[in-house]
């Protein structure tokens, strides 16, 4: 009886986390741990993504992530055809939504972006297709050892951006597109120490 109380009291083995998911705050931890790198084939869900992406620019993940809720609220669930028909007056109505991150420059480059999002669907059938071709339709398998290791670019972000930007996109710099496909799981950026390596390495 005393060893099987002593086995109940041993605590929990430590689980293995990417380095920027250690010791963070509890909803970095839930996305790291249910979203982070698990590619994303649903045209909303990469609209959403290639939004918070732009939206963090300057600032943190935790930031955005915290906010995310109420950008699904006040840009229409994401779906690219509302937004893309948003008015000025809607605009205006965003910026002065401390709910979302209000800069100008970002909220109008959402609408623009869901504008070029349609056209890209238009002309691949969905965006899904146009993005996925640029990993022949297979995640990228990383295996980073450590934090310092994983790049925050690549010649194959930089060659996606500059498609992007060619095609209307704002906001889709290099190191910010690298931070998109590693969101939708383009790439799997997980350290090969991470409990979630192996587990995102299985999906497609």
């Amino acid at each position: 009886m005393a060893r099987k109380l002593a086995d109940a009291a041993a605590p929990a083995p430590l689980v293995k986390r990417c380095g920027w998911a250690t010791n963070a705050r509890a909803l970095d931890t839930i996305y790291h741990d249910s979203e982070w790198g698990v590619p994303v084939h649903d045209e909303h869900a990469l609209f959403e993504f290639l939004t918070l992406e732009g939206a963090q620019a300057g600032l943190s993940w935790s930031t955005v992530l915290a906010k995310r809720d109420r950008y699904r609220e006040v840009f229409a669930g994401f779906d690219p055809a509302r937004v893309a028909r948003f008015t000025a007056r809607q605009q205006t109505q965003l910026l002065a939504d401390a709910g979302i991150v209000r800069n100008r420059l970002k909220v109008a480059a959402t609408i623009t972006n869901a504008q070029a999002f349609l056209a890209v669907q238009e002309s691949f059938g969905s965006f899904g297709t146009y993005l996925w071709q640029f990993v022949e339709g297979a995640p990228i398998q990383n295996r980073w050892r450590r934090q310092s290791d994983v790049p925050s670019e690549t010649s194959l972000s930089q060659k996606l951006s500059k498609d992007l930007k060619q095609r209307g996109f704002r906001f889709v710099g290099s190191t910010i597109v690298y931070a998109y496909m590693q969101a939708v799981g383009l790439v799997n950026d997980h350290l090969v120490t991470c409990h979630r390596h192996a587990a995102v390495a299985g999906l497609t």
